[in-house]
């Protein structure tokens, strides 16, 4: 293949436009925000599970303190009707009496047993209430974060992105001044050595592969016209020659 020297030593040009593509493509992916913010939703997930089990436990526990309350209020009302009947003096046979009293203290200590229960389902609730309020607290802090986190990591992917449209730009213009034959060549190579398909000779060596040619390869890139498109024979890419080639 041949191609003019100047338009091979553009092929250099938008090989350093690719490679700076590629550096951007690569600090785009390994921003720190990237693991910052995955960090923090992994702590976010964890505390809203928690949030969510607070939650159930104290609405549990309200259900469980209603249940209890409503307990006490049919014993409480139960223990002001027999009180009522003994008060009211309908009640006169002497056994009827005492069974009657019997029941209203038996009703007492069974109300103080329910409002002990009570007492320790509010605490429970209580308890349940800090920790809700507490984990919401936290949560709210964790996503504060995230957002914080997310702000930043879209203001970088912006700069980017827009270094990344201005050297798109360039890199079309340069190559659509290529030969279209070498430019597929070069495409091609660049596939498949990892995103280098051409490289300056420098020094006798080739920047691609930092391989120093044989003398016999020299000999024959020395020989060979200016026009006509050499290649590594250690890396096969394209080898551009310039006044610093060395030979």
């Amino acid at each position: 293949m041949n191609a003019a020297p100047a338009d091979q030593i553009r092929l250099l040009d938008v090989q350093a436009l690719d490679v700076r593509l590629q550096q951007l493509a690569h600090k785009r992916r390994s921003l720190p925000e990237h693991a910052e913010i995955e960090a923090l939703t992994k702590d976010a997930t964890q505390l809203r599970d928690l949030l969510v089990a607070a939650q159930t436990e104290e609405s549990d526990t309200a259900r469980e303190q209603i249940k209890a309350e409503q307990d006490v209020d049919q014993v409480r009302q139960r223990a002001v009707r027999d009180q009522q009947r003994l008060d009211s003096g309908a009640v006169t046979s002497p056994k009827d009496l005492e069974n009657l009293q019997r029941e209203i203290a038996s009703l007492a200590k069974r109300q103080g047993d329910l409002e002990d229960i009570v007492l320790e389902v509010m605490e429970r609730r209580e308890s349940a209430q800090e920790r809700v309020a507490e984990l919401t607290e936290r949560v709210g802090a964790v996503q504060g974060k995230i957002d914080d986190a997310t702000s930043r990591r879209e203001a970088a992917f912006e700069g980017i992105d827009g270094e990344v449209a201005t050297v798109t730009k360039e890199r079309g213009v340069i190559a659509g001044t290529i030969p279209a034959d070498l430019l597929k060549l070069y495409e091609k190579l660049r596939e498949q050595q990892g995103g280098i398909g051409a490289a300056k000779l420098y020094q006798r060596t080739c920047q691609g592969c930092r391989q120093e040619l044989a003398i016999t390869d020299i000999n024959e890139i020395r020989s060979a016209a200016p026009d006509t498109v050499v290649r590594c024979e250690n890396c096969r890419r394209i080898l551009v020659r310039t006044a610093e080639s060395g030979l």
